[in-house]
């Protein structure tokens, strides 16, 4: 009985470190038309957030279908327990694996990153509008929880909102609000409310 136990135990753990973080197959094309739909909220109308120690400003309700073109969990950083994942994520021709395979791409410190061989897949300006680093915040435990399962290549639609973040000792984020800027500041940070993977 208990070397069952063991072995079912090692199989979870094989699922998690192993198929369970493999990228999702997707055929040339695509697979992401639309960029992010985002609508301002007038000053006078952004009703605060708390998410305590953080309070939140939304500036923005904010809409997205795109391709995960990598996940970073952060665990020690200073806002890990508010956004516990990063995606960057991909639309128009950034969903596409032809243009992605001929890329390089990661993430570190809160940042997103890419690289090419010769010349690029496709227009740098186009690899800026078409692509992003979302810092996300969910708005409960089971948005949480989907969010730790999203794997690189799976397709996600989000809805939520885009805010600023004031916190302890100074801490301030402010979000992106535009999709041609890259570089520190250039990230969306998305307090979602709702998550669907496929």
């Amino acid at each position: 009985m208990r070397l069952l136990v063991l072995l079912a135990l090692l199989g979870g753990l094989g699922y998690l470190f192993g198929l369970g973080s493999r990228p999702i197959p997707r055929p040339p094309g695509v697979l992401a038309p639309l960029p992010p739909v985002q609508e301002e909220i007038p000053r006078g109308e952004r009703v605060p957030l708390k998410k305590p120690p953080y309070r939140l400003e939304p500036v923005a309700r904010f809409h997205l279908e795109a391709r995960v073109l990598g996940k970073r969990v952060y665990r020690t950083d200073r806002a890990a327990d508010l956004a516990p994942v990063d995606l960057a994520l991909g639309w128009g021709r950034m969903s596409d694996t032809r243009v992605l395979e001929r890329m390089r791409l990661w993430q570190d410190h809160r940042f997103y990153f890419y690289a090419w061989s010769g010349e690029p897949p496709i227009p740098p300006e186009e690899i800026v509008r078409s692509s992003a680093n979302m810092h996300l915040i969910p708005k409960d435990a089971l948005i949480e929880r989907r969010l730790q399962r999203v794997r690189r290549g799976h397709l996600v639609r989000l809805s939520g909102l885009l805010v600023n973040v004031q916190g302890p000792q100074g801490f301030y984020w402010r979000t992106s609000t535009v999709r041609h800027d890259s570089g520190a500041g250039a990230c969306e940070i998305v307090w979602v409310e709702r998550l669907e993977v496929r």
